[in-house]
């Protein structure tokens, strides 16, 4: 086949541009094409010895299964300082060299070559690399992943391709995210037409999915400024619902797995027996807890002070439960989780299986396929 290339932007942030990517990336490689990924400007990077790379480079490289080079998977990476170091000397950071470097040689391997963007359109300007510039330089057309919803999903369209279209550069199409599922005809429908006046291709509706929204207990860590007490190696464990002690009736859970238990150490006993209880009436082998939060100002418990006031401890270790300790009561505790940016990495899997299927089953792939070149 005739070498093809595409550039993934997003109106802004979060919305689900990274996802997306991913599932496009995949999507394609299962349908036989031969594909390579980059991520020509990061903001967000790991460590490898020496060098970094972008965290998206990574996940890529691990779901994909390339070996990542960071000169080529990831030629641009804007740490802390960078913008300013650069401000005060240009000279000193070849970035286009290094993007352009990176493009001759994945051009060069792969039959098609998928960019990722970085955050909204205009990121990177400070530096002279918007994602339009990039784009410009990569002499690549674009796909925009915009979130759903009809009046405001074109007024942030239009804003963002604005950037876009004052460099010349052709718009492949346009990926709707996170459309209710009621709202998805209508959405296909109306915005689709609005599309279609202004020459625009609508590539695909992708439902809003809860499942992608679920963060891992390793995240609820974070967010709660937690200290593990126990079972720290299971922090990849999803949470589906949170359900503070106070509320546990079955009839207000709706989801009885991957539940996320937050209780008082006074409370944690009468709330496990409950959940055993509900579980065993449902019919559920096993836990349905994926992970524990005790609520408290005395941050100095230690995993011996659970083992004698807690009398289901053999419960928590049994189940491989993860046992957190926060300093927020359960309100402040709710706050902070509810407040999560949920994003896909490397420890969440089965967001990255998710995003295949909803690219392959919502996605126009013979058309991208088709218009990877739309730029000569």
């Amino acid at each position: 086949m005739k070498k093809g290339k595409v550039y993934v932007a997003a109106t802004s942030q979060h919305i689900g541009k990274t996802t997306s990517t991913l599932g496009l990336v995949k999507a394609l490689k299962d349908a036989g094409h031969n594909v390579g990924y980059c991520k020509p400007v990061g903001q967000k990077f790991v460590d490898m010895g020496d060098l970094r790379a972008d965290k998206d480079a990574l996940l890529f490289s691990k779901f994909a299964h390339f070996e990542l080079i960071p000169d080529i998977h990831s030629p641009v990476i804007l740490g802390r300082g960078a913008t300013s170091d650069f401000l005060e000397d240009p000279d000193k950071y070849p970035y286009r060299q290094r993007i352009i470097h990176a493009a001759e040689i994945l051009e060069d391997t792969y039959d098609i070559v998928v960019y990722e963007g970085t955050g909204h359109p205009g990121v990177g300007s400070v530096v002279d690399l918007s994602n339009a510039e990039v784009a410009s330089i990569l002499k690549t057309p674009v796909i925009m992943v915009v979130e759903g919803g009809i009046g405001n999903t074109i007024d942030r369209l239009n804003l963002s391709l604005a950037l876009f279209r004052e460099k010349n550069i052709p718009i492949l199409g346009v990926i709707i995210n996170k459309v209710l599922r009621e709202k998805m005809d209508k959405v296909k429908r109306l915005v689709g037409k609005k599309l279609e006046i202004e020459g625009l291709k609508l590539l695909g509706v992708l439902p809003y999915d809860k499942s992608m929204m679920y963060p891992i207990m390793a995240t609820v860590l974070k967010a709660i400024r937690g200290k593990v007490l126990m079972n720290e190696d299971y922090l990849n464990n999803r949470v589906e619902e949170t359900l503070p002690s106070s509320l546990i009736e079955p009839e207000k859970i709706t989801n009885f797995s991957n539940i996320l238990l937050l209780s008082s150490m006074e409370r944690l006993d009468l709330a496990i027996s409950q959940i055993e209880n509900i579980a065993r009436e449902k019919g559920i082998a096993g836990s349905p807890i994926s992970g524990i939060v005790i609520t408290s100002n005395k941050l100095t418990y230690q995993l011996n002070d659970i083992r004698e006031k807690v009398k289901h401890f053999q419960y928590i270790e049994k189940y491989k439960i993860p046992l957190l300790l926060t300093k927020y009561d359960t309100l402040g505790a709710v706050i902070k989780i509810n407040r999560i940016e949920v994003k896909i990495n490397i420890r969440t899997p089965w967001k990255s299986d998710r995003a295949v299927q909803l690219i392959k089953k919502y996605v126009d792939l013979d058309y991208i396929v088709n218009h990877l070149n739309s730029f000569e």
